[in-house]
């Protein structure tokens, strides 16, 4: 069977980057770039219109800025993945990113078969974040309120998963140190993320640092 397109939307104010990466994105086996947008405003009204997969997106944008589009489609089309992809490693776009359910902020300067799988992996819903940014929005974090303990109703087990979870530790890299099957380490993660509250392995890691378990 032929494996189904990747639609994707790609939105940046400039055109040359705009087209190029349509244009690179376009020879790919496999994605098919269903249009380009020049704002915000814009690229919402054609996401609405095309019912992309993953939608490119700028931060700054004139009309209306990128991160306030990616609100607006995580309401209007919740299965749609949107990569914020910026020249800005700014905690504060970060922050907004995060709350604003995206799968991802990368930065502009990332190799363009990077660019490819980023678009490959938000479609399977593979959250994907800048190290550079994150480590930013961590030091951004801890500058702004100390760590405080806090009661955490984990078992020693699932806390010792969720350290790993915080420094970057595949299920089998956390398989392997914990002595435990992938499939154990999986099912402790997502009842972790569900226990807590919390989204993805990124909340996780920003939850662990911000109480003290690192």
């Amino acid at each position: 069977m032929t494996p189904e397109l990747i639609r994707v939307l790609v939105a940046d104010d400039q055109a040359l980057i705009r087209e190029g990466i349509a244009s690179l994105l376009s020879i790919e086996p496999g994605i098919e770039v269903v249009g380009t947008a020049a704002d915000g405003r814009a690229a919402v009204a054609l996401a609405c219109e095309t019912n992309p997969d993953v939608v490119l997106m700028d931060v700054r944008m004139p009309v209306l800025d990128g991160l306030r589009a990616a609100e607006l489609l995580r309401d209007r089309l919740p299965t749609c993945r949107v990569l914020m992809l910026t020249t800005f490693d700014d905690e504060e776009y970060v922050v907004r990113a995060l709350r604003a359910g995206t799968g991802g902020y990368l930065l502009k300067d990332l190799p363009p078969r990077e660019l490819v799988q980023a678009v490959r992996l938000a479609r399977a819903g593979v959250d994907q974040h800048d190290s550079a940014a994150l480590r930013r929005l961590v030091t951004a974090l801890d500058r702004a309120a100390p760590q405080r303990p806090a009661r955490i109703d984990l078992t020693e087990r699932e806390q010792a998963v969720l350290r790993l979870v915080a420094v970057g530790a595949t299920n089998r890299e956390i398989a392997t140190r914990l002595h435990l099957s992938e499939g154990t380490v999986k099912n402790h993660v997502s009842r972790i993320l569900e226990r807590l509250g919390l989204r993805d392995r990124t909340q996780a890691a920003i939850y662990a640092r911000d109480r003290g378990l690192l």
